[in-house]
């Protein structure tokens, strides 16, 4: 017997197709319900054979240049399959204004996360700006 999707269905893989690594705590946010509905929404989904997999979508222009000759465009899938290699190098960006980071990131680490900076400034900022919710965040892997 065919499962018929309902919004909440489609809410919940709309909202992980978004960004893969949101939490069941965002979604339910997203979608004005409880956190163990989507869950069991979730579970459900998976199990159904809808979702197969979370995956990571590789942002192919924080890969350097001379390594971007080793990305081969997968028809099939419709996205980028990158070999990656020990050694290739990810540019990256400062967490808080997106501005290039040097050879030395300025590193925020709070619970089991890192963040990113191009400098003191822009953590600092970051950290005021997000202070309750880092404290939060400390506070709860404490608990774990």
């Amino acid at each position: 017997m065919p499962h018929e999707l309902d919004d909440m269905d489609i809410g919940i893989v709309t909202s992980l197709q978004e960004d893969g690594r949101k939490s069941f705590r965002q979604i339910a946010r997203e979608l004005n319900t409880s956190t163990p509905t989507i869950h069991a929404r979730y579970q459900r989904l998976v199990n159904i054979g809808l979702i197969k997999s979370i995956s990571p979508i590789i942002d192919i222009s924080n890969i350097t240049d001379k390594q971007k000759q080793q990305i081969q465009e997968c028809s099939y899938h419709k996205s980028t399959n990158v070999d990656l290699k020990s050694g290739m190098s990810v540019n990256m960006k400062c967490d808080l204004c997106d501005g290039v980071i040097g050879d030395k990131p300025h590193v925020l680490k709070f619970a089991n996360f890192e963040r990113f900076f191009c400098c003191n400034t822009c953590k600092t900022h970051y950290k005021e700006k997000n202070k309750g919710r880092i404290e939060s965040i400390i506070e709860k892997s404490k608990k774990d």
